[in-house]
């Protein structure tokens, strides 16, 4: 059997068009670590949260693939893509970043629990000893109805992107509907790390109400 790839199971919502669409976004399970500040600070709170989740991450997928913990109902996947969810602003504006509230997640397949989020924490600490293991936790998010549109180019670059994803909430008689938990989603799809700016890939979420 082929590895699970959410992007390729659900297009829909990984791989949008170059076009603001509507999607209803499902409950899903992700390893989370919620922060402040600045996400381009190099020793900043953002950028020990993405190392984390993806150091639990690859330990889970490791773990279950190479049978040193017993998870039930396992079989192998490809790790998803980083996501974050953004408040006191959205994370393209250019200044203020550092005021910035986050949630970074990765996605769980289902098989994942606490157990499993519990032996990936001890493995981490042990190999990873600067990592704060507790400021992870595994938690589920369900969006609902939603404006999401793919973004090409640098991460600054998105407010025009978002500009046609709001005239598009205008001409559908739809308003912004960020309360709690249902705010700015960003799925980035590139590693900037090996990415030029202008070919990065990111997938840009906004939820929405009817008027």
């Amino acid at each position: 059997m082929s590895p699970l790839d959410f992007k390729k199971e659900e297009k829909r919502f990984y791989l949008p068009p170059s076009h603001p669409v509507l999607a209803d976004i499902p409950e899903m399970n992700f390893f989370m670590v919620e922060g402040e500040g600045d996400p381009n600070d190099p020793a900043g709170a953002y950028q020990h949260a993405v190392e984390l989740l993806y150091a639990l991450s690859y330990t889970v997928r490791m773990g279950g693939k190479k049978k040193t913990f017993p998870i039930p109902d396992y079989h192998e996947y490809v790790v998803p893509p980083l996501e974050s969810l953004w408040w006191n602003g959205e994370a393209a504006a250019p200044a203020g970043k550092k005021d910035f509230r986050w949630l970074s997640m990765i996605r769980q397949p289902g098989f994942v629990t606490q157990e499993t989020l519990s032996y990936a924490k001890e493995q981490v600490a042990r190999n990873k000893t600067h990592l704060n293991t507790e400021a992870a936790r595994l938690g589920s998010l369900r969006e609902g109805l939603c404006v999401q549109c793919l973004h090409t180019g640098p991460y600054d670059d998105e407010p025009a992107t978002l500009a046609r994803m709001h005239a598009f909430m205008e001409q559908e008689a739809l308003l912004p509907d960020t309360e709690g938990a249902r705010t700015h989603h960003e799925i980035y799809l590139s590693d900037p790390r090996k990415t030029p700016p202008e070919r990065l890939k990111t997938v840009l979420r906004v939820p929405v109400r009817n008027r």
